[in-house]
This record gives C-alpha cells, sequence and structure tokens, in this order.
C-alpha cells in the first residue's frame, strides 16, 4: 500500500496549492501528519508558547485525486487510524471556553497505550479522530479553520469506519488531513484534546456532479451534516436548514412538515466551539433519510431570510 509521506505538508487550503501526490479513485493510501504542533512538543517541560505558530495544524498532502472535477464531491473513507504513544494537551491564556481565566499557559503529555489514555492516572477509551481533513478552498483558509471545503472541522464522529463527503472547488479537489486525536469531547473546550501523530489509511473515491453545501459524514445508521460558522446561532441555523431539507428530500414531504418531523427526530450537536468558526452537526438516522436526500439537500439555495442574520 502506498504510503503519502508527511514530509509533502501545507498549512492552508487555498486556490494554490500544487498537488504532492496523485490517487486514483478506489486506491487505499496510507497518509502520515505530524500532530497539530507540527510535532514541536514533545514534553511538559516546553510551553507551546516557545513554539512557531506559522507551524500550527499541518495537514499532509495535497493529494491530487484522479477524476475529481468542480462540481463533483470527493469520497473520503477512513479505514484505520494509528496512533503514536505519545500525546500533548495545552493550556494557553485566552483562548478556549474559559481562556479568560486561564492564566499561564500548561503542557501535559498523556500516554497512549493499547487500551485507551493515560491522563494523569486516569483512564479514557480510545475515540480516535481525524480534526482537519478537507480540499482546496475557493479562498486562501488556514488548516486551523474550518468552512466548507473541511478544514479544521474538529468533529469526532470523523473516525474510523466514517465516510466523509466534500465539495470540489478544483481539479483533482488537492486533499489534505492531519491533527489527529487519540480522544477529544465535543466542544474540545480548553483548545486542544490529546494531540497525536501518526498515520491514516483511506480510500478514495468520486461522485460526479454531487458537491454538498457543507461537509457531511456517512457513519453506522446515521448521517451528519457539519456546518461552520462565525458564531454558533449562524452555524445551527444553517445546519438545521439542510437537515430539514434532507428529510424533505428523503420522504417527500412538505417543508413544514419535514420541519415537525426534524423536531422530533434530529439531533443537533457541537464539534467544537475554539477555532476561528464554530462547527456544529445535524444528525439523521439512516431510517429516515437516504444518500439520495443528502445530496440532493445539499445542492440547495440557503433561503434569503437566513442568510446574514
Amino acid at each position: 500500500m502506498r504510503v503519502l509521506g508527511k514530509d509533502k505538508h501545507f498549512f492552508a487550503f487555498g486556490p494554490n496549492l500544487k498537488p504532492a501526490y496523485a490517487v486514483a479513485p478506489g486506491e487505499e493510501v496510507v497518509i502520515e501528519t505530524m500532530d497539530c504542533f507540527s510535532d514541536q512538543l514533545t514534553s511538559e517541560d516546553q510551553l507551546i508558547t516557545s513554539i512557531d505558530f506559522s507551524r500550527v495544524n499541518p495537514a499532509t498532502g495535497p493529494a491530487y485525486v484522479e477524476g475529481a472535477e468542480p462540481g463533483d464531491a470527493l469520497k473520503v473513507s477512513i479505514k484505520k487510524i494509528e496512533l503514536q504513544r505519545l500525546g500533548i494537551i495545552v493550556t494557553v491564556p485566552g483562548l478556549g471556553v474559559l481562556g479568560k481565566i486561564v492564566r499561564e499557559a500548561k503542557t501535559r503529555t498523556c500516554e497512549i497505550g493499547e487500551e485507551g489514555v493515560d491522563f494523569k492516572g486516569i483512564k479514557i477509551p480510545y475515540s480516535k479522530m481525524v480534526g482537519v481533513i478537507g480540499v482546496a478552498a475557493r479562498k486562501e483558509t488556514p488548516c486551523g479553520t474550518p468552512g466548507r471545503h473541511g478544514g479544521n472541522l474538529d468533529t469526532k464522529v470523523i473516525t474510523e469506519g466514517a465516510t466523509l463527503y466534500l465539495p470540489v472547488f478544483f481539479e483533482g479537489g488537492l486533499f489534505g488531513l492531519g491533527d489527529l486525536h487519540a480522544v477529544m469531547g465535543d466542544g474540545e473546550v480548553c483548545v486542544a484534546a490529546c494531540e497525536a501523530r501518526g498515520q491514516v489509511t483511506v480510500e478514495f473515491g468520486v461522485v460526479k456532479d454531487a458537491s454538498p453545501a457543507w461537509p457531511f459524514v456517512e457513519l453506522g445508521d446515521h448521517y451528519y451534516i457539519l456546518v461552520s460558522g462565525d458564531d454558533l446561532d449562524h452555524a445551527f441555523r444553517e445546519a438545521v436548514f439542510y437537515g430539514v431539507k434532507a428529510l424533505q428530500e428523503s420522504n417527500s414531504l412538505a417543508w413544514k412538515d419535514a420541519y415537525m418531523l426534524a423536531s422530533m427526530i434530529m439531533d443537533v450537536q457541537v464539534s467544537q466551539l475554539v477555532n476561528p468558526r464554530k462547527t456544529v452537526r445535524v444528525r439523521l438516522s439512516k431510517k429516515y433519510v437516504s444518500l439520495e436526500g443528502i445530496i440532493k439537500a445539499l445542492k440547495s439555495e440557503l433561503p434569503e431570510e437566513l442568510r446574514g442574520e
């Protein structure tokens, strides 16, 4: 199996990216990653204030996926996540949900073992996930910022067994991923989780003429629509709109009936609260929505009444 080495990486998803690798649809590849600090922190004696912040949140790549064209959806199936044993978590004054009361930077290491994570003697089961994952955006966007292209989604359902669908804006998609976590709670409230380096085995596919307005994930018995906004209210409203549309399209319902159905069976969840844009997700059971309904819904335009609120 081919390995895409972490020596090829970038720090912004944008129109000027040049392919580092070429991959074919249906091909499985192993993608090596640095951690979100570019492996600059290795002990509790080092503080995040000492690192080069221009090297935060690297993504390995970009990978040019043959046959992916603007207007398509890039399908990324996550087969396996393997982590090295060292995990790092930090606090930073001013950052995170409670950053205003954080007085000093701290670094803690976590042991990533066979069964899970050891944090100061507290045993935490694995919840391995990919934080940064996306394609070249129309406008240059730092890897630490999420958006329609993906990016720093920090969403824990982007894990082993998940399939992520991303819009394609440029030929080949120009895909990258990084920022692995051994475990992360919804919100990632202190601005970091158990940050780790490792490798991810993925398989690429292309769905023609299916470019979604926002990324979405298929995992187990559910679909998740991922929306990032400048604040939570904007993100929640847009995510709920597309969730309702997915129910409408999947069940041939009037919009008002789909809205009522959503209030009974759709879950609205927070992915992360600490990045430059906040990310939320709606969860929809496959009992009530189809892949075709999700794709059709995510090709709809947001109503004028919901724009810019």
